[in-house]
């Protein structure tokens, strides 16, 4: 069985993302969103490959809050996939610090 994710990027007239929007075979729903962090793992190369995008109206302020909520949520992952509660522990509270100096997380 193939399940495909579509993400449509609509550009502006300097090439600039103006909307993302993503779909699924299994829903009807198209989603709009600000901004997407998008890695692959290259198995050849043994490298990590990236497509990273946001709209020309994702803020600042999104874009901090955006990126400390996925460093925390790949940490999760990593703590899933290896076991290694020590190492994220870490990763976490680094997390957690950043969230804080950016100024989209409370005490």
């Amino acid at each position: 069985m193939k399940k495909q994710i579509r993400i449509n990027v609509s550009l502006d007239e300097n090439l600039l993302p103006e909307k993302l929007e993503w779909e699924t075979d299994d829903s009807d729903e198209v989603n709009e969103s600000g901004a997407s962090m998008i890695s692959f793992w290259d198995k050849k190369e043994q490298q990590a490959l990236r497509i990273d995008l946001w709209t020309k109206d994702f803020t600042t302020d999104e874009m901090k809050t955006f990126f400390v909520q996925t460093l925390l949520s790949m940490n999760d992952s990593l703590e899933k996939a290896t076991g290694d509660k020590e190492t994220c522990e870490g990763i976490r509270k680094f997390g957690l610090e950043l969230g804080k100096r950016l100024k989209v997380m409370k005490d």
